[in-house]
């Protein structure tokens, strides 16, 4: 059973944007899949008590105290978690994670307060790994631009990918406040935003 946990410490850098889109994701593909929200706020939880009956279906798992393995029943878990998430439920959420996503934007400022912890979190998994689980995400990002290759340069430096891009569009914002992914609307209207998704996709994939 894939678990997907998607971790950043640093707040607003889009950590449940991703991991209702990749649950989004996995759910049009009628794939069994369980969103786990391990944040006080609560927001993926409020995101899917929005969705509505004829989307495809995604389950809540309410996950409280120390994390175990997911219920049976799905296939797939995707796990959003909050800023500022204390050491002990990190290492919970990283040990029962098949692959760590982590969200950025590309600012100097959210790069270098994300630079701590993915150094953490390469010595604590081990070299292969870290490269086998880990992979970062461009948030609201254009990849031929200029900031994405300092993205680029900045994440190389510390041995882990980029595994996709996110776009800088209102299309997640409005899609979010119906409990809505890009993946549950025709894939004509979300053109642009689903070929921003291809290599992401493709690296959830991997084993």
């Amino acid at each position: 059973m894939p678990v997907i946990a998607v971790v950043n410490p640093k707040g607003g850098v889009g950590k449940t944007t991703l991991a209702t889109n990749i649950a989004g994701y996995y759910a049009a593909g009628r794939i069994p899949v369980m969103l786990g929200d391990t944040d006080r706020q609560a927001s993926s939880r409020a995101w899917l008590d929005l969705r509505p009956e004829a989307a495809a279906p995604i389950r809540t798992w309410d996950v409280r105290g120390t994390l175990a393995r997911p219920p049976q029943g799905v296939t797939h878990v995707v796990l959003d978690t909050p800023a500022q998430i204390d050491e002990k439920k990190l290492a919970d959420v990283v040990r029962i994670a098949d692959k760590v996503v982590v969200p950025l934007q590309p600012s100097m400022f959210d790069i270098l307060a994300t630079r701590e912890f993915l150094v953490d979190l390469k010595r604590d998994l081990g070299s292969k790994r870290f490269a086998d689980k880990v992979a970062v995400v461009g948030m609201r990002l254009d990849p031929r631009t200029h900031a994405a290759q300092e993205l680029g340069r900045f994440v190389t430096e510390l041995g882990v990918p980029v595994a996709g891009y996110v776009r800088d569009t209102q299309n997640y914002v409005q899609l979010a406040a119906h409990g809505l992914s890009l993946f549950d609307v025709p894939e004509q209207r979300m053109a642009a935003d689903r070929a921003t998704w291809a290599s992401l996709v493709g690296w959830l994939n991997t084993h």
